[in-house]
């Protein structure tokens, strides 16, 4: 697959995006910048476990729709147009302790109005502990 990114994108500039509100929160991070996929991190940490002291399951949403929503918005023309999640799902297939998650984005449609990505989280043992699909309107700014 060719390169997906509209522009040449360095790990400190995703991470600019990443670092502020829930995404910051969270420590969730860019690690690789592939030329069709986004690899981002997160920590097994108290603020993404349940009460019961597993990952949330709900963490791991936040994390598959943070990383397709920032893809998405590497893809396309920042000053005309902005990606925006439409519709999101999980399959949480093992449970974690700690650790930090590994999560790869690769696109399975890149269209002119809407992106749908395919984001497969693992541990730190390359288990598959998630997987999600999301899609993402493109919108025009105004």
């Amino acid at each position: 697959m060719p390169n997906i990114w509209f522009k040449e994108h360095s790990l400190e500039e995703v991470n600019s995006i990443f670092q502020t509100f829930m995404t910051g929160y969270l420590d969730i991070k860019a690690i690789e910048i592939r030329e069709d996929a986004l690899v981002v991190s997160m920590p097994v940490t108290d603020k993404v476990r349940q009460p019961f002291g597993i990952l949330h399951g709900g963490a791991s949403v936040v994390l598959a729709e943070s990383a397709g929503s920032v893809a998405s918005n590497l893809v396309i023309d920042a000053e005309q147009y902005a990606g925006v999640g439409m519709e999101v799902n999980a399959n949480h297939l093992k449970s974690v302790h700690g650790g930090t998650l590994i999560a790869i984005c690769s696109p399975l449609h890149l269209g002119q109005k809407s992106h749908v990505w395919d984001i497969k989280i693992s541990d730190e043992s390359d288990r598959l502990i998630c997987v999600s699909r999301l899609t993402v309107a493109i919108i025009e700014k105004k």
